[in-house]
């Protein structure tokens, strides 16, 4: 039997919780404190599925935003039809040009698949980038891919072409351990929403690629996966597969997914381009819940243009998602950005900014669209990282309360296990309140995109990380150059903000990528991938290959 809570039990809680009682107001609520305490032990006891969604569901779209009207979609048609006999410069070669030579039929979807399988077979042991390869279902869907091909049949641009899905979304039969020790023998007997949507588009499934154990990181009960441009560091998380296997063409794009930064951190870590579509707008049905208010799904891809291939396939409504927003996607590879107004953040290029950051804004200018200073209102963004937190410990919580998470390989201080228990200690009326500021930032990036069409600036702008990924804006990182950086450490959470990781100066340098980021309007992605498109013609560093350097 547990013994009776005490004024002193309450003195010490107000430590934890940031408050201040009297002696008279803590003898006030000691006796009543019980029954609030036995209704939570209640709920406790009725476990929650991670598939169970939240009642309340988060909606970027202020009072009066209108969604934009159905433009559809067109990409550029590659002149080249006729594929080379190098195996590797095909296996970089983007989605546009894959889809070329398939469809003009000098290559195979067969051969392609066995060009990443021989490339996975060959380079996987070294990235630790996939979970789970699946060479005979990858064949087969090749061959029927390549069937309907000789049949007059072609379903779109992904048609035959093979990809790499984070191992936090269903496939029937497969398993999809989450990166996680406690669910690495998981088999799930349906397909997530985005799996069938992929394979409608013809695209061919090569298996599992890794996360980060649930969500975070790059540590998965496998191990480390490795950035390709420097094996000695882990490639960032949480998307660290897609982000390690497309950078290092084992497959031709993979599926990520960011609740914060998890497209755009290992993206800039690996030097792809990743699209975080707006919140909403791709179906999470059948994916592991981190944050019910924040997890995103996108395209990890090696070009621009093919991010905006892969998000047309998947983009969508879906009911088996209540966040799920049905939204048109309009992009036109030929439109052009004549017109845009492109903002940045002046002190996001001041101290801590790089040189290829400060080159990426110099070719934006140089593209002749107008380039304008912006600020943000003075607000505590970062606070609202305990909402992520509250979310994540909730998705998760039997693992805490069963003493589960002791499992996981990865106990550092910033690891899930302790952030979870964290977690316990905040206040729900601290996290309404969270909720309240978090619309005063929903109305203070709406302000910024009333005056600009796009924004720029590097991964970690100012505030921009934290607050887009809270109000659902679009983002898309792409490659704009390189540094000579020694190895970098694993990120963190556990200062309360997403870090890259710190960089080891006194060991060897390597030559990694480093990428910029472009925001925009809620549903407006079109203008950051032909602003990207054209940054990445102007900058000319997308097609270097990485060098394997150990």
């Amino acid at each position: 039997m547990t013994q009776p809570l005490t004024t002193n039990d309450i003195e010490a809680a107000e430590r934890v919780l940031g408050v201040a009682y009297s002696a008279s107001e803590r003898q006030q609520m000691v006796d009543n404190l019980e029954g609030q305490i036995a209704s939570a032990a209640l709920r406790r006891a009725t476990p929650l599925d991670n598939g169970v969604p939240m009642a309340s569901r988060f909606d970027p779209r202020l009072p009066g935003f209108s969604l934009p009207s159905a433009k559809g979609t067109r990409f550029s048609t590659p002149a080249s039809v006729t594929a080379p006999g190098d195996d590797e410069d095909i296996a970089f070669a983007p989605i546009t040009q894959l889809a070329a030579w398939l469809g003009a039929g000098t290559l195979t979807s067969r051969r392609l698949t066995e060009i990443y399988l021989a490339r996975i077979t060959l380079l996987d042991p070294k990235l630790e980038c996939f979970a789970m390869v699946t060479p005979e279902r990858a064949l087969a869907e090749a061959d029927a891919a390549d069937a309907l091909l000789r049949a007059g049949v072609n379903l779109g641009p992904l048609h035959g072409i093979p990809y790499g899905l984070k191992d936090l979304f269903d496939t029937a039969g497969i398993v999809t351990g989450w990166g996680a020790e406690p669910f690495r023998d998981r088999v799930p007997e349906t397909d997530a929403s985005i799996v069938g949507m992929l394979r409608a588009a013809g695209a061919v499934l090569l298996g599992k690629t890794t996360l980060g154990a649930l969500a975070y990181n790059d540590i998965w009960y496998g191990g480390v996966t490795r950035n390709p441009w420097n094996l000695n560091e882990g490639s960032s998380g949480s998307s660290a597969g897609s982000a390690s296997a497309t950078a290092a063409a084992l497959c031709a794009f993979a599926i990520g997914t960011e609740t914060l930064g998890s497209i755009t951190s290992p993206s800039q870590r690996c030097g792809t381009t990743g699209l975080r579509p707006t919140f909403g707008r791709v179906s999470r049905a059948g994916g592991m819940a981190l944050c019910w208010s924040l997890d995103k799904v996108g395209p990890i891809c090696r070009s621009v243009e093919d991010t905006a291939i892969v998000l047309k396939a998947i983009n969508g409504g879906d009911l088996a998602d209540r966040s799920s927003i049905d939204a048109p996607f309009n992009f036109d590879a030929g439109a052009g950005i004549a017109g845009i107004t492109l903002g940045y953040i002046p002190d996001a290029f001041g101290e801590g900014a790089t040189a290829v950051d400060h080159a990426a804004l110099a070719a934006a200018r140089r593209l002749g669209i107008e380039v304008v200073e912006v600020t943000l209102p003075d607000l505590p963004y970062g606070a609202l990282m305990n909402i992520l937190y509250a979310e994540a410990a909730a998705a998760f919580e039997e693992l805490t309360l069963s003493g589960r998470d002791d499992t996981l390989t990865w106990q550092d201080d910033g690891a899930w296990p302790n952030t979870f228990r964290k977690a316990r200690f905040l206040s729900a009326v601290d996290h309404i309140q969270l909720d309240r500021l978090r619309y005063q930032v929903m109305q203070a990036l709406d302000g910024v995109f009333n005056r600009v069409d796009a924004l720029i600036g590097p991964f970690m702008t100012g505030p921009m990380l934290i607050a887009s990924n809270f109000t659902g804006h679009p983002c898309l990182h792409l490659r704009a150059g390189f540094l000579e950086l020694g190895s970098r450490a694993l990120a963190s959470l556990g200062s309360g903000k997403l870090t890259v990781g710190d960089e080891n100066t006194s060991g060897p340098t390597f030559t990694v990528p480093q990428g910029i980021s472009l925001w925009s309007r809620l549903f407006d992605e079109g203008t950051i991938l032909n602003l990207g498109m054209a940054l990445e013609r102007e900058l000319d560093v997308a097609s270097r290959r990485p060098g394997f350097a150990a």
